[in-house]
């Protein structure tokens, strides 16, 4: 049996539409249902709901051979897994926002609020600017706006909820979307995983 790891939501969504245009029988998981561990038709996949940060945490351990994530998340993660195939789907931006003059204004040590505390230290490090980096869980625009941070690390769609609060896109860290990541063992010893990541190529096109 091949375990799959979904975080519910749109991802999740997307991906079991992608999967039954691969053939699989997934009537199971369009249910409302607050079961985590749910079968396709034929009993041959399993899949484990999970959330998004922990995706890759499953995949790497072994519990699922594969699973689906956005590219922020795995690489906030660092997770030491395949990044097998881009799904085009759930499309967006990692970015430094803040106030357009956010970046000249700031003195020696840029404070930075993020929910993406890897990506942001390895981003700057790679630029050799020291900041000063602020975890944050909830609305991460509040940063510069109350004066906790001078910018923020964050995933941008649309850019609204920036624009209503006076904020601006002013570096772009890198584009995202939903990855198919693969446990390292079960790429080479689950043989069943190669035609489906077939399948799943040509339903891209």
């Amino acid at each position: 049996m091949i375990t799959v790891a979904l975080a519910k939501g749109r991802l999740a969504q997307k991906t079991i539409e992608l999967l039954e245009k691969c053939g699989l029988n997934l009537d199971e998981l369009k249910v409302e249902t607050r079961k985590l561990v749910l079968y396709d038709g034929s009993g041959n996949y399993r899949f484990v709901f999970v959330k998004p940060s922990d995706v890759p945490t499953y995949v790497e351990r072994g519990v699922a051979d594969f699973g689906v994530v956005g590219k922020d998340t795995l690489l906030e993660a660092d997770k030491d897994i395949y990044e097998m195939i881009d799904l085009k789907f759930g499309a967006c931006r990692l970015c430094v926002c803040g106030y357009p003059d956010s970046l000249e204004k700031a003195g020696g040590i840029l404070k930075v609020g993020t929910k993406y505390p890897h990506v942001t230290k390895e981003y700057f490090g790679s630029r050799g600017k020291t900041v000063d980096i602020i975890k944050l869980n909830g609305s991460v625009e509040l940063g510069p706006v109350m004066g906790l941070s001078d910018v923020i690390v964050d995933i941008v769609e649309s850019g609204k909820t920036l624009e209503a609060n006076g904020l601006k896109v002013l570096e772009e860290v890198c584009n995202c979307s939903a990855r198919i990541v693969v446990n390292r063992v079960s790429l080479k010893t689950r043989k069943e995983l190669a035609p489906l990541f077939e399948k799943i190529r040509a339903n891209l096109q």
